[in-house]
């Protein structure tokens, strides 16, 4: 069988795991006072173009964003998501089991737009109970979204605009944040993202980290005191030191960018032979997730040969599924797909 599931069936690219073992047998300080930690921050915060930023390492997505919003947030408050968000509905529960509500709101793209913001924001104040309500104080965002789509860079001005306009907190998730940046058609950076957001985060995870995610804080008021609520949380890695070297490798020679690359080349070769098929699509997506629709038929002959994921019943005869791909999707695994596809 060959997976097509995620990405991140693989272990590490080759030039992650080198930089482990060649610094193995160095003695460092622990919990990311080490000079590998801070070697990576620096270097973080340069492509972000912000010297004022405090970068935090994380092992995996949830333990982030757990961390972030229940930091950011008072005992009343609650976080703004896409009903497809993550924190929605791929983390257990672990946002509310924090004490903080998640507060959905439907999606047709997976993505919130800042009139929809705008709208949650008035409706909770125009009530006359609203103190009696979980008020909305944070929005989440993932850019790409869980369904693929990417955020123009006037898509996230004008919600960054509304958040500092209401006095919202705006935090982004980059689980996959390189397939976004990396995506044809994509106008963000970091230094956008960076001067757009209050906090997000670089994942490394999902793009060829053995883990790893890279959090970026930019509001001065979501700085204090956080490795306290870290630690708290068991979000302070021990051998700390094994994080900042797998994030060195990622941007010293520009690694993070090649991987999402290749991968987005790769999944753009599944969705080409899709459209060739005149399959549609569940959204539009230029990234290394691709959700077309298919026949019953087709899925269950693909699924003989192929994992991938069952994302959602479109009608009585098709369903979406997605195809995921990653730094270490071979060609050959690809065309042998493309030649299934095309040959049902």
């Amino acid at each position: 069988m060959i997976r097509f599931n995620c990405d991140y069936s693989e272990g590490a690219h080759p030039r992650v795991l080198d930089k482990l073992i060649r610094t193995n047998f160095e003695q460092t300080a622990g919990y990311g006072e080490d000079p590998y930690c801070r070697l990576a921050a620096q270097m973080i915060k340069d492509r972000c173009n912000r010297p004022d930023a405090d970068v935090h390492f994380f092992v995996g997505g949830t333990q982030t964003n757990l961390t972030v919003i229940s930091a950011a947030l008072r005992p009343h408050q609650g976080a703004v998501s896409a009903h497809t968000g993550h924190i929605n509905v791929h983390e257990s529960g672990a946002i509310e089991a924090t004490g903080h509500k998640v507060l959905s709101v439907p999606s047709h793209d997976g993505k919130l737009t800042a009139g929809q913001i705008q709208r949650v924001y008035e409706e909770h104040y125009g009530d006359l109970n609203h103190q009696h309500m979980v008020q909305p104080k944070l929005v989440y965002i993932s850019n790409p979204t869980e369904i693929g789509s990417v955020y123009s860079k006037t898509e996230l001005t004008a919600i960054s605009e509304t958040c500092r306009k209401n006095d919202l907190i705006l935090y982004l998730d980059g689980a996959r944040l390189g397939y976004a940046l990396c995506a044809e058609g994509n106008d963000l950076d970091l230094p956008a993202i960076a001067e757009l957001c209050d906090a997000f985060y670089i994942g490394g995870t999902k793009i060829g980290l053995l883990f790893g995610e890279a959090l970026v804080i930019c509001n001065p008021k979501l700085k204090e005191d956080f490795r306290y609520i870290m630690k708290q949380k068991g979000s302070i890695l021990a051998k700390g030191r094994l994080l900042g070297l797998q994030f060195i490798a990622l941007f010293e020679d520009d690694l993070y960018f090649e991987m999402s690359r290749h991968a987005n080349r790769m999944a753009r070769l599944i969705k080409e032979a899709c459209i060739r098929k005149r399959y549609s699509f569940l959204v539009p997506s230029n990234t290394n997730q691709q959700f077309p629709i298919m026949p019953g038929e087709v899925i269950n002959k693909l699924a003989l040969n192929y994992v991938f994921e069952y994302w959602q019943q479109v009608d009585d005869k098709s369903s979406a599924v997605r195809f995921c791909t990653s730094w270490a999707t071979e060609l050959k695994a690809v065309q042998q797909l493309v030649a299934e596809i095309e040959s049902y």
